[in-house]
């Protein structure tokens, strides 16, 4: 059998045609064959593919444009003698590389967590002795044993299954273990209804069973996993995207001035080494060098307090895409619920009672839930066992049922255990007074089959069809709110049956109950997926369960309203569309229900070509290609697999979907105070650039190489850095998410750029020309000149601290988000204005930077024409305001 023919649907054809197909018979593979299969299929492990070196990840980091365009710039400005300056761009750059090989390495861990979930050892049968083995050299056609506590090594059709449960929430997010049946299974059954398989990695938590093993490494569900993975498309945050663009355009806009400078100071009969150097320093000043170091700051500084929050950023892009977030794609079990199955109702005495009302523990459906109970209670008092098991248990220790001290009273003395077929289980306890108490639990139409009495408030009668039909309207009732029904009676007898079979021990039985069960929503996920909504954020939810299941939670959860089931597709309906059609019609769908991970995927994606931003949440190995595709993964720390933290770009740390929310809003933030940062350095820059492109065409000298780059160095990167820590607006939650059409010019930042750019260069344009022909002045000559240099020095820098407020906020009053909120900004201007004003007031740094002193009335004029900008952007502010900008 080939490698391809492994990924057959074995689970539709009988075990026969199976154990033909693989050559097993009941001895299992001789070990002759075992090693021959072994050499043509290999070892039973995920592949390890191709792996690149640290200095290949390294250099991999500089084919970004815009980290090509630094180090140009830091290679001109050592040409130069700017060492400083080349110095902090190569830094930057270094930094990121570094950074981007970490996070290369964090990706790479989501498949190395798949290795590890493999079992170490498996039983198999060979040559007709049961021998253990390490579970990598298990081959296709080996029989592979399993009992209760086995991890399953590998991909099974089951040809033996006692009483057998699978968990398989993580592979599949069914969200109960799977009682697996010898049935066949239709050819299209998703993967959750393949009763008769047994997946590799899941869990055994009940029960017994053996199978020929179908598929072994990448052939495995697992492996198929492993290898989508692997083959999973990045696509690039929003911001690396706004990120590259923005260095595209400023790259090629910086070059053409530059060119236009150089070309217009030579026809004005400017030296043409002079003009070189200050074309090519105003193109160096132009690059917003720092951008880059910045923005990695602000999310370094962002993830530092989402950790505060809980959410764990495993890469600094997911902190802002996070913010810009339009669609939440959520997986339903153990994210969006418990993961954790919880009596929700009791029915008995002809009523159904809610869990939270006073409910005895002498009513005999409380006795027979307890009794009728294979899970263990540990020293610690861990509950282990099969989850709906547990769940019955926890419920009776929830009412003060002290089980341990019952079972020492009515001890078991004998049990029929549960099988599939009848779905039923009892156990015989030996009562005080000499006779015995049968509990028998299970699926209720099977159970009153066997019911001939029923107990009403203590009283025991005959059944009547009255009875029999309110039991069932009430099983009906439970069963449509999704709830998993089981049904409870129990009777007394005389001795214990001499043969312990169904036959024997259940039959007429006294009807006492029943209890409706469900994996419950978190409480605290209705709430968030309001306010997700409130942000313009729609909450999608995926799950493996049924589509009952599935449609109940998401109504209780507030992802659709009662009833409407239109708004909920399974897997098996996404099958019947076509990639189009899908397309034209994902906005209708809500809730996916019995999906597989490729249709998980595949749901990411069509958002995403919607041109959504879509973030997807899930904790199971399921979740792991979806997580991967999607723009930011989430995953879940404390349930959440290693494989799907592995593949995510974020980590919840207490499996909170509130924290999510939380992290939309530092998200947003993050962006905001980027665009702030942007808006500074550009309208700075372009500040920079007018004034001496419109001083080149004047045949103007307003300023020196070595002044630009001053100015670019020290009134740069302090005061953007703590813009990057303004707290968030007030209304940030309340406004439509960004998306991808976004970018930092957008929300009137690109508009606020291009006028406050031009009054910077228009102001220190002014205190050139007034410093250099005002008849008031003593100085003349070159002497003059130099004032006149000067004062448009103090301007164009002290222009720029001062706007560094206006950067607060586009459009609101510096009053309105406070003139002194943000302690780190106020710092920050007065160390850069001390290292500005340091060079003129310094005698030897004067001299160096070809600078003069200054008469008090020029200082006055070059700080106050820069204080103006402050008044000058207010009113702007307040007319923009009064139009309806916000």
């Amino acid at each position: 059998m080939s490698k391809e023919q492994l990924r057959e649907n074995f689970y539709a054809q009988d075990v026969e045609t199976v154990k033909n197909k693989f050559g097993v018979t009941a001895d299992g593979l001789s070990e002759v064959e075992a090693k021959k299969r072994f050499e043509e299929y290999g070892a039973n492990a995920l592949e390890e593919g191709e792996t690149k070196t640290l200095l290949q990840k390294f250099f991999d980091q500089f084919k970004d444009f815009m980290i090509l365009v630094l180090l140009a710039a830091a290679f001109i400005s050592g040409a130069l003698g700017e060492l400083s300056d080349a110095f902090i761009i190569l830094i930057v750059v270094v930094l990121n590389a570094a950074l981007g090989v970490f996070q290369e390495a964090k990706a790479e861990e989501a498949i190395n967590a798949l290795r590890q979930m493999a079992s170490p050892m498996a039983r198999v049968k060979r040559g007709g002795s049961v021998v253990s083995i390490k579970s990598e050299d298990i081959v296709p056609g080996d029989l592979v044993l399993l009992e209760a506590g086995d991890v399953v090594p590998a991909d099974l059709r089951l040809i033996e299954a006692n009483s057998l449960k699978v968990e398989e929430a993580a592979l599949t997010g069914e969200s109960v273990p799977v009682e697996k049946e010898m049935i066949l299974v239709e050819d299209d059954a998703p993967l959750g209804d393949r009763v008769n398989l047994a997946f590799s990695s899941t869990n055994v938590t009940y029960g017994r069973g053996a199978g020929v093993v179908i598929g072994t490494g990448m052939n495995t569900e697992v492996g198929h996993i492993a290898n989508m993975l692997a083959n999973a498309e990045e696509s690039k945050t929003p911001l690396q995207e706004n990120q590259d663009q923005l260095g595209k355009s400023l790259t090629v806009l910086i070059l053409a001035i530059a060119a236009i400078m150089f070309v217009v100071g030579l026809l004005n009969g400017r030296d043409w080494l002079e003009m070189l150097l200050t074309s090519i320093s105003v193109a160096v000043a132009a690059i917003p060098e720092g951008l880059p170091a910045i923005t990695t700051i602000i999310l370094a500084l962002g993830t530092q307090k989402m950790a505060k929050r809980n959410a764990l950023v495993r890469k600094l892009p997911a902190v802002e895409t996070l913010g810009g977030t339009e669609v939440i794609c959520s997986d339903k079990t153990g994210t969006l619920t418990m993961n954790q199955m919880t009596v929700e109702k009791v029915y008995y005495n002809g009523q159904i009672h809610d869990v939270s009302d006073d409910i005895s523990l002498s009513i005999p459906v409380m006795k027979v839930m307890n009794f009728a109970n294979d899970t263990e209670i540990s020293n610690d008092g861990r509950l282990i066992g099969d989850p709906t098991e547990t769940a019955m248990i926890q419920f009776g220790i929830d009412k003060g049922l002290k089980l341990k001290e019952e079972l020492v009273k009515e001890p078991r003395v004998a049990e029929v255990p549960f099988e599939s077929d009848r779905k039923l289980m009892s156990t015989i306890h030996e009562q005080a007074t000499g006779n015995y108490f049968v509990a028998t639990k299970g699926a209720p139409d099977e159970l009153l089959k066997r019911c001939t009495h029923i107990d009403v408030n203590g009283e025991v009668r005959e059944m009547t069809d009255a009875d029999r039909e309110s039991i069932l309207d009430a099983n009906h009732s439970l069963a449509v709110q999704a709830l998993r029904v089981l049904a409870m009676a129990y009777k007394f007898v005389d001795a214990v049956p001499a043969t312990m079979d169904s036959a024997s021990v259940e039959h007429d039985l006294v009807y006492a109950g029943m209890i409706g069960m469900i994996d419950p929503e978190r409480p605290e996920a209705a709430a968030a997926i309001a306010t997700a909504k409130g942000a313009g954020i729609r909450t999608i939810m995926i799950t493996g369960d049924h589509r009952d299941t599935a449609q109940a939670i998401a109504t209780r959860l507030g992802i659709i309203e009662e009833g409407q089931s239109g708004a909920v597709l399974t897997g098996a309906e996404l099958n019947e569309q076509s990639e189009e059609e899908f397309a034209r019609n994902v906005e209708k769908y809500s809730v996916y229900a019995r999906v597989s991970p490729e249709h998980k995927v595949r749901i990411v994606k069509a958002w995403q070509n919607h041109g959504k931003v879509v973030s997807m949440t899930g904790d199971g190995v399921n979740d792991a290609p979806s997580l991967k595709t999607a723009d930011i993964g989430v995953g879940m720390g404390i349930t959440g697999t290693e494989v799907s933290k592995g593949a995510s770009d974020m980590v919840l740390a207490d499996d909170n979907f509130q924290t999510i929310v939380v992290a939309v809003e530092e998200g947003r933030k993050v962006f905001a105070n980027i665009q702030k940062a942007v808006q500074f350095l550009l309208s700075a820059n372009l500040g920079e650039v007018l004034s001496l492109f419109v001083a080149t065409f004047l045949g103007w000298t307003i300023l020196e190489p070595v002044h630009i780059l001053w100015i670019n160095l020290v009134t740069d990167t302090f005061p953007a850095i703590a813009l990057g820590l303004e707290d968030a607006e007030a209304d940030i939650m309340e406004q439509k998410p960004r998306g991808r059409s976004s970018n930092f010019f957008s929300n009137g930042v690109g508009g606020a750029i291009i006028y406050q750019g031009i009054l910077e260069g228009a102001i220190t344009l002014f205190v050139y020309w007034w410093g250099s022909s005002n008849p008031m002045l003593e100085h003349t000559g070159e002497l003059a000149h130099m004032d006149a240099e000067t004062m448009a020095f103090i301007t164009l820098g002290m222009i720029q601290l001062f706007h560094a407020y206006n950067s607060k906020s586009v459009y609101k009053s510096i009053f309105q988000v406070g003139i002194f909120s943000n302690k780190t900004l106020v710092y920050a201007t007065i160390l850069s204005a001390v290292l500005l004003l340091g060079v003129i007031l310094t005698p030897v740094l004067n001299t160096f930077f070809g600078v003069s002193q200054l008469t008090g009335l020029q200082w006055a004029v070059s700080v106050g024409s820069a204080f103006a900008i402050v008044p000058i952007v207010e009113i702007v502010k307040a007319i923009q305001r009064a139009m309806g900008k916000k």
